[in-house]
C-alpha cells in the first residue's frame, strides 16, 4: 500500500531548523495501521535540504549552519547569483546535504532514535515556505 501528500512547511529564513513535528502533523493520516513501512521526505526545491540529526540542544542546529557556511562560504566568486548573493551558494549546500531522507516506520510512529530529529535546513536569508513531499510505504 502507498499512501502520499505534498505539504508545505511554514515560512523560515536562514539556518537549521527542526521540523519533526511539523511534518508529523501533516502525515498522521498516512502513518494509520502502518505496521512496519517507510517514510520517504522530498524537499522540491535546490535551494534548501532536508537531513535527520540532534533534536534536543539548539546548539547542533547553529553549530551545522555555521559549519556548512564555512565549508561554501557566501563569500566565494560565484556566478550564478540570479536570485540574490545567496543563489548559487544555496544550490550547492542543497547539493551536499541532500534533497531526501529516509526513516521507517514501525507500529504507526516514525521509528527515530532518541536523540533525533527531522531537519530543515535552509539556505536563503529570507524567509520561505518550502514543499515536502511524503510517500509511505509498506
Amino acid at each position: 500500500m502507498g499512501w502520499q501528500h505534498t505539504f508545505t512547511l511554514s515560512q523560515r529564513d536562514k539556518g537549521c531548523h527542526l521540523v519533526t513535528d511539523e511534518v508529523l502533523a501533516q502525515i498522521r493520516p498516512g502513518l494509520e495501521g502502518v505496521k512496519v513501512g517507510m517514510l520517504y521526505l522530498f524537499i522540491q526545491h535546490t535551494s534548501a535540504a532536508l537531513t535527520i540529526n540532534e533534536n534536543s540542544d539548539k546548539d547542533v542546529r547553529r553549530d551545522m549552519d555555521m559549519a556548512l557556511d564555512h565549508i561554501i562560504p557566501e563569500t566565494l566568486n560565484w556566478r550564478h547569483t540570479d536570485e540574490g548573493p545567496d543563489d548559487s551558494v544555496s544550490h550547492t549546500k542543497s547539493s551536499l546535504v541532500g534533497s531526501s531522507i529516509t526513516i521507517p516506520i514501525t507500529d504507526g510512529s516514525l521509528n527515530l532514535g532518541t536523540w533525533q530529529g527531522i531537519y530543515l535546513t535552509e539556505f536563503r536569508h529570507l524567509p520561505r515556505g518550502r514543499r515536502i513531499v511524503a510517500t509511505i510505504l509498506s
